[in-house]
């Protein structure tokens, strides 16, 4: 029996995606935007880092086809990114109407969203006058702090004293369909977040906001950070997905990072966490220890949380050449007959205006099943290449 390792690098889009136009950072379209092409570019140029040089090191994935990958998408050719492929290799392009985790990963897990997700108007107060209240009496404050899109390392700088002082929830938005509530681990109380986000999610929803997202923090003003204890309450998908299809199959399903959010344990047996360095420990361990037979379904966030929303191309290209470097070490453990497919869930392009995410294609590079180009492929087709591996029926 073969097992199949399906890894989301979160936001490294390659652009192309035919409808960017439809899709803004602030009043800019993201026609145009290419996360892995601009950074690979930025590097070659010697723009990415003050005292580097060289192209974007990334041989481990670019042997896979991840540049051939980005041509292909996007018409773009990069400086170090030019390897013969030896893997199989495509571009995605994603239907449902979002760039962002629910509808990226549920679609690469064979479902495309099939609703509107709901999205708060980009000004000040943001929700509902309802909403607020109904989140201070869950909270058991007086009212909440922000009620604002804003960038989640701002607000807690900005508001963080003032919530430690009121013990008022710091509330925000984005771009994307989410709710996120920021608090501090000793001074609210981590399991009282928890429990908040817990409480109000089912409202939220209701009215298709994607996820609500506890985003606790500590430290002192001037000096607060975000710990790694975030959690996610996300919608559950209204059909089953690859995680349902293979643990129905009898296959044994390990999420790894935030796939158990994602999917609220649907058809999940077993959840690793940790930050993305914690991770690529389980998934090399998963690679030595998984049984035949099985999926293992990991996200590397912080791609996405740490450099791409703080549009830090320097840190992106670092965290990319970490990756390459670690993921090469997955492949050389690989046993015959597992499958490892890299993709991506949408695009956060650190050179591009605004701080959202992306409209972009994304890469799908394959180890383990041979070599030859795959083309144009959408989302859900990933589902159905490990699926097909796996010998799991897909539904319909």
């Amino acid at each position: 029996m073969a097992r199949a390792f399906l890894v989301v690098m979160d936001s490294v889009g390659i652009g192309g995606a035919p409808d960017a136009g439809a899709f803004f950072n602030g009043t800019l379209p993201d026609t145009g935007a290419n996360t892995l092409g601009h950074i690979a570019a930025a590097c070659a140029a010697g723009q990415a880092e003050e005292g580097r040089s060289g192209p974007l090191h990334m041989p481990h994935l670019d042997r896979l086809g991840l540049g051939a990958a980005l041509k292909l998408a996007s018409g773009a050719e990069a400086a170090g990114l030019g390897a013969a492929p030896q893997g199989r290799w495509g571009a995605a392009t994603e239907v449902s109407q979002g760039k962002d985790t629910p509808s990226g990963h549920w679609e690469l897990a064979g479902l495309p969203v099939p609703w509107e997700w709901h999205y708060f108007p980009d000004e000040t107060p943001a929700f509902p006058p309802e909403l607020s209240a109904e989140v201070a009496r869950l909270a058991g404050t007086e009212g909440i702090l922000g009620d604002c899109h804003a960038s989640g390392t701002a607000i807690i700088e900005a508001l963080g004293a003032e919530h430690c002082a009121t013990g008022e929830p710091i509330c925000y938005t984005s771009a994307d369909s989410v709710f996120q509530i920021a608090a501090h681990e000793e001074v609210f109380g981590l399991d009282r977040l928890l429990k908040l986000c817990e409480d109000i999610a089912p409202r939220l929803h209701e009215m298709k906001v994607g996820r609500v997202i506890a985003r606790p923090f500590t430290g002192e003003a001037g000096a607060f950070e975000r710990t790694a204890n975030r959690r996610d309450y996300a919608i559950m998908p209204p059909k089953p997905v690859l995680t349902n299809w293979v643990q129905n199959a009898g296959g044994r399903v390990y999420a790894v990072g935030k796939i158990g959010d994602i999917f609220s344990m649907q058809g999940i047996d077993e959840l690793r966490k940790g930050p993305d360095a914690r991770l690529m420990e389980h998934l090399q361990d998963l690679v030595a220890e998984g049984e035949e037979g099985s999926l293992t379904f990991a996200n590397f966030v912080e791609f996405d949380s740490i450099y791409g929303h703080r549009r830090d191309v320097s840190g992106y290209a670092r965290a990319l050449e970490w990756f390459d470097a670690k993921i090469g070490k997955v492949i050389a453990a690989l046993r015959e007959g597992d499958m490892l497919l890299v993709t991506a869930d949408h695009g956060n392009d650190p050179t591009w205006a605004g701080s959202d995410h992306t409209r972009e294609r994304v890469p799908v590079v394959i180890a383990g099943t041979g070599a030859g180009e795959l083309g144009q492929l959408g989302f859900a087709d990933v589902a159905a290449l490990v699926a097909a591996h796996l010998g799991v029926a897909v539904p319909g």
